[in-house]
């Protein structure tokens, strides 16, 4: 019998190939990448780095809370930069997301993401006991 349950939301844009949005396992939940894509259109919200990392937080968030968490039940956050100059950016843009303590935290800077994205996250969560 297996210990892992698929989380799926509508509120948040489907995967585009074979993974799952997140995966519980326990009172651990494994968030998947998320980039900055309209749930409804999938397509990109804006080419704008500002926005496009708001809609990245706002789709961690709806996958957060169909698995009975929020932002603030993640442990561990890795984001994605296509441009390192945009760190400041998403700083500010994540202090409207979380509140202390933040979570652990990687920012690396990578060549290039799916849809022409500037961001991506994924996430560690922990709930309940």
């Amino acid at each position: 019998m297996s210990n892992k349950a698929v989380i799926n939301t509508d509120k948040a844009p489907a995967a585009i190939g074979p993974y799952s949005q997140a995966i519980k396992s326990g009172n651990t939940v494994y968030l998947s990448g998320q980039i900055p894509l309209d749930g409804e259109t999938m397509e990109l919200v804006s080419q704008e780095f500002e926005a496009q990392a708001r809609q990245v937080f706002t789709n961690l968030s709806a996958v957060c809370q169909e698995a009975a968490g929020s932002l603030q039940d993640i442990v561990k956050l890795n984001l994605y930069l296509t441009d390192l100059d945009n760190f400041a950016v998403v700083n500010k843009v994540m202090e409207e997301f979380f509140q202390p303590p933040f979570p652990a935290r990687a920012a690396v800077g990578v060549s290039q993401l799916p849809k022409g994205s500037q961001v991506e996250a994924e996430a560690v969560m922990v709930i309940g006991d």
